[in-house]
């Protein structure tokens, strides 16, 4: 059986315990203070401005060669826009900024697969989710350290997390006789693991398919068993209902009418789309 056949009866089975959908629900709900009529703002300006991380392949992508960006939510984006019928603008954030950068009206609207955590509810209001992933590992082929699942959370094991992704505060409750690396630009998770100086990094599917799409050293290592699903969505800045009932309007349509179903089958993430 494939890892993304395990992950797709993983997702099915956690995405339907009553935790997950009291997070959703607690997410997409939390209210915060008034934010002011952003919609009003992008149709006189005839602008949307969308934050994005420009190192999630699959994502929001900037290639480092040609500096063309790819990946779901630069398609869907891009829809977004042309429903508005505003012109689109991208703003780089990350998961360190986020919350920033969206509270600070630097964008309208994060769209690069933002896990819904309780914390980052308190400050920003989601969407609907439409991906949702677990946590993996990666190591090197060549590791005699890592070979499956419970050898990371050893004595003397070097984990690696990316700076302000969900990985870091669930790695760091999680682990309890590894030691965690946490990962601040510029350095890399690869460039770390390659150099020996962690022994596995920690990540979610969509950068996982990087590893595997583009680096031939690389080797995932899945759990057993379910490990921390977490559904994706879009944030927006509290506080402005007529905002957030355009972009939760936005996802719902385009999971019926089919649309997130072709970006997804367009970057390789069908397996973790929801809303089928």
């Amino acid at each position: 059986m494939s890892v993304w056949k395990v992950f797709r009866e993983r997702l099915a089975t956690v995405a339907s315990t009553p935790a997950a959908i009291v997070l959703v629900a607690f997410a997409v709900s939390t209210p915060g203070a008034y934010a002011g009529p952003v919609l009003d703002r992008i149709r006189a300006s005839g602008e949307l401005r969308v934050c994005i991380w420009p190192d999630y392949y699959g994502i929001t992508y900037r290639n480092p060669k040609t500096q063309q960006l790819a990946g779901i939510d630069i398609d869907l984006s891009a829809q977004f826009a042309r429903q508005l019928g505003v012109r689109l603008t991208y703003v780089d954030s990350s998961f360190v900024n986020l919350i920033n950068d969206v509270t600070t009206d630097r964008c309208d609207i994060a769209m690069f697969a933002v896990g819904v955590l309780p914390q980052r509810a308190e400050r920003l209001r989601f969407t609907s989710p439409y991906l949702a992933s677990d946590i993996y590992g990666v190591t090197t082929r060549s590791s005699r350290v890592i070979r499956q699942w419970g050898d990371i959370d050893q004595p003397g094991v070097r984990v690696a997390v990316q700076a302000g992704t969900f990985m870091e505060p669930v790695m760091r409750d999680r682990l309890k006789q590894a030691t965690m690396v946490v990962i601040r630009p510029p350095q890399t998770r690869e460039a770390e693991l390659e150099a020996g100086r962690v022994d596995v990094f920690m990540t979610d599917y969509p950068y996982s398919r990087r590893l595997l799409d583009n680096a031939d050293w690389a080797r995932l290592v899945s759990a057993p068993a379910p490990f921390h699903v977490l559904p994706y969505a879009y944030a927006v800045k509290p506080g402005d209902d007529e905002w957030f009932r355009e972009a939760e309007a936005f996802v719902t349509r385009i999971k019926s009418d089919g649309t997130l179903a072709a970006a997804a089958a367009r970057h390789g993430l069908r397996e973790i789309m929801l809303g089928r």
